[in-house]
């Protein structure tokens, strides 16, 4: 039986979207990591990196974020893949920077991490699946260990 345990929650910051227009019939965009807060079973910062994203004609946002974790124990990469979606009413709120519930909107991704620390060894067997929520300048993840 699959059960998930909590393991992380993030406070990734993020800066303002890098639009690259239409690509193919499809958005494309650039969200800058700019830092960030970790804590959890482990506590640490979020180093820079970045989030692609390609916005279907459905307004359906597919995630795929890569960026550092300086945790105390050592450095971890994460590679997170998702998607992102909601009723256009709801997405014009998101992108208009207002205040929007959580359960508006589905927001959800599969984690990788990678680590060459010994104390973080475990991260690299296991797949983790967070549950978001995008605010202004900041991204709040509750990550869970899928086990």
């Amino acid at each position: 039986m699959i059960q998930l345990v909590p393991l992380l929650k993030f406070a990734v910051e993020v800066g303002d979207p890098v639009d690259l227009g239409l690509c193919g019939g499809v958005g494309r965009r650039m969200i800058p990591i700019t830092g960030g807060q970790v804590s959890g079973t482990h506590k640490g910062t979020i180093l820079p990196g970045a989030d692609w994203q390609q916005i279907g004609p459905d307004g359906c946002l597919d995630i795929a974020a890569r960026y550092i974790l300086s945790l105390e124990e050592g450095l971890v990469e994460v590679d997170s893949r998702g998607l992102r979606h909601a009723a256009p009413d709801v997405t014009a709120r998101l992108q208009q920077g207002a205040p929007v519930l959580r359960d508006e909107y589905y927001f959800r991704t599969s984690m990788r991490f990678t680590t060459s620390s010994p104390a973080l060894a475990y991260l690299n067997r296991l797949i983790a699946v967070s549950a978001g929520e995008r605010l202004t300048h900041c991204v709040n993840l509750d990550v869970f260990q899928v086990t």
